[in-house]
């Protein structure tokens, strides 16, 4: 009896039956993995009323942007891994395997004193209304508490991903996502502990997922096989993932820096407004993450066959992944904006809230396909092994010039609508440099 494999080769046969293969269960995987938070803000609006809503949807952005740069070495890892998988070099693979879990604890236990020392400091300086305060420090510094397996799973998955497995990672963030809400509804309905159960839910649930992906990696008898003996740095390695992963990483923090003004922008307007921004967010964060299975899926099947000298499928794996991120964001975004005030009505009964919800959800995830076009072309970039160009054109473009309408249009137009307006717009200037930056660089590989 054949051992059944969850390993996929990227470098032959028909390739959109292969990418929509590979991206559905990742976006199940993203999906699922947002209801983690997502089942945190319904219970605290719920059960905690809309001051525990603002105050857990408050230390979003900032969390993004204390653990993005982390986040982006998986993504070195991802390049790297599906690289050396694609043209059959085991001792590389293992190499990057130990040196990417290792590098990971060590991710982890740094971001563990960075959240709890500086959440209360950066919080202020964001301008975090005094009435949800307190409460946003204590989710984030117990969120914090939990980074070890936090970014154990995020880079035990990504050399998962490489090889062509989204199957297991979706398996494992079931069994934890179940854990997840059971534990929400008892620490915050049962026990009363608010924002602290359901960040304790969240870190414990997270412990699952990390043990499963590790005992996945350590049990695998293919190249990607994790032996803890064997967990360590190698320099010349790290390099590597480096060079890939921390463009990623500045790149990440740089837009979370951005999202950080504007959620200090939306602060500005009380925690009514900041409760409706954070329950439509939440349901963005749906669509985005459908969106950013494709765009993963662009980067690990671009590297793979960059690995494999298979340069002639590279174009049309990205007009292929164009295509299917231009359905996904239409549909699912489409059909939120429609549902939004039910979908909304989940998260709170306050209209207020709701109304302010639908104001961003109407402008965000109306035109949110622009931004799936744009992260798939920077996929694309890095999975051809350029990241620096991908980092500095979103630093310049979305970044940037997002920072630039805060201070100038939002300024000039106080209100909530010029503010959600600069996302759509930075996201369409960004990508069409991104495309002239992929024209550019794929002249230097075989047609």
């Amino acid at each position: 009896m054949m051992k059944k494999t969850y390993e996929m080769d990227m470098c032959s046969g028909p390739l959109l039956h292969k990418i929509l293969i590979y991206a559905i269960p990742l976006m199940l995987s993203g999906i699922l993995q947002l209801l983690f938070n997502a089942a945190d803000v319904i219970v605290v609006g719920r059960f905690a009323g809309h001051e525990s809503l603002a105050a857990v949807g408050s230390t979003s952005a900032l969390i993004n942007l204390l653990i993005n740069v982390f986040i982006g070495l998986s993504v070195g890892a991802n390049v790297l891994v599906a690289q050396y998988f694609g043209a059959g070099k085991v001792k590389e693979v293992q190499d990057t395997v130990h040196t990417a879990i290792a590098v990971s604890l060590i991710c982890g236990a740094v971001l563990v004193f960075l959240g709890i020392f500086a959440a209360g400091p950066l919080l202020r300086l964001m301008g975090t209304p005094q009435d949800v305060l307190d409460k946003s420090v204590l989710y984030m510094r117990i969120y914090f508490a939990g980074m070890p397996v936090i970014m154990l799973y995020n880079f035990g998955a990504a050399i998962l991903r490489a090889v062509g497995d989204t199957k297991r990672p979706l398996y494992f963030l079931m069994a934890a996502g179940v854990v997840n809400v059971v534990l929400n509804l008892f620490f915050v309905i049962t026990l009363h502990m608010g924002v602290a159960g359901v960040a304790l839910a969240t870190v414990l649930s997270q412990c699952i997922s990390a043990a499963l992906v590790c005992r996945c990696l350590i049990k695998s008898e293919s190249a990607y096989h994790l032996e803890l003996a064997k967990l360590g740095v190698r320099w010349h390695t790290l390099k590597r993932i480096a060079q890939i992963g921390l463009p990623a990483g500045f790149q990440g923090a740089v837009f979370s820096i951005s999202n950080v003004l504007i959620q200090s922008s939306i602060n500005s307007f009380g925690s009514v407004a900041m409760a409706g921004s954070t329950a439509s967010a939440n349901l963005e964060g749906f669509v985005y993450n459908a969106m950013n299975a494709v765009y993963q899926t662009n980067l690990s099947f671009t590297s793979q066959n960059l690995g494999g000298g298979k340069f002639e499928r590279i174009n049309r794996i990205l007009l292929l992944c164009l295509g299917v991120v231009t359905v996904v964001g239409l549909v699912m975004g489409g059909s939120f904006v429609l549902l939004g005030p039910h979908l909304l009505g989940i998260y709170s009964s306050d209209s207020e809230v709701i109304q302010f919800g639908m104001m961003r959800l109407a402008i965000i995830c109306g035109l949110y396909f622009i931004c799936g076009w744009m992260d798939v072309l920077v996929g694309s970039l890095r999975g051809l092994g350029s990241s620096i160009i991908p980092m500095l054109v979103s630093l310049a473009g979305a970044c940037g010039l997002r920072v630039v309408w805060i201070f100038t249009v939002f300024q000039w137009q106080h209100s909530l609508f010029v503010l959600y307006l600069s996302y759509p717009v930075t996201w369409a200037i960004t990508g069409v440099a991104h495309l002239l930056c992929f024209l550019m660089i794929r002249r230097k590989f075989p047609q």
